[in-house]
């Protein structure tokens, strides 16, 4: 079964920075890509940007403006999401995500996202 369990949001200043973690089971993990998005209140999910299974390929919404950086550690089947200068527009729930084949057709998979909050 697969699982994606989202870890370290929070409460943090403006101008601040918080890493944000994805661990995930069920499945090869290094195997596949894994994406960070991110959903504000009111607004539609967004792509904040894709690590490829080896690391070695990432790309970032243009928004990102260098503020962001994605990582993956394959020995711990993790995803993180270190976001430094952080803005009130920051504000949101990120979701890891992952989409691959298992045998049935290709199917998305999504944590349960944790809430990230910029303000003073």
């Amino acid at each position: 079964q697969v699982q994606l369990l989202e870890s370290g949001g929070g409460l943090v200043q403006p101008g601040g920075s918080l890493r944000v973690s994805c661990a995930a089971s069920g499945f090869t993990f290094s195997s596949y890509s894994m994406s960070w998005y991110r959903q504000a209140p009111g607004k539609e999910r967004e792509l904040v940007g894709t690590i490829s299974g080896t690391g070695g390929t990432i790309s970032y919404a243009n928004f990102m403006e260098g503020r962001f950086t994605i990582s993956r550690d394959n020995t711990k089947n993790t995803v993180y999401l270190r976001m430094n200068s952080l803005k009130a527009e920051d504000t949101a729930v990120y979701y890891c995500h992952t989409r691959f084949n298992s045998g049935r057709g290709y199917a998305d998979y999504w944590g349960q996202g944790t809430q990230v909050t910029v303000s003073s």
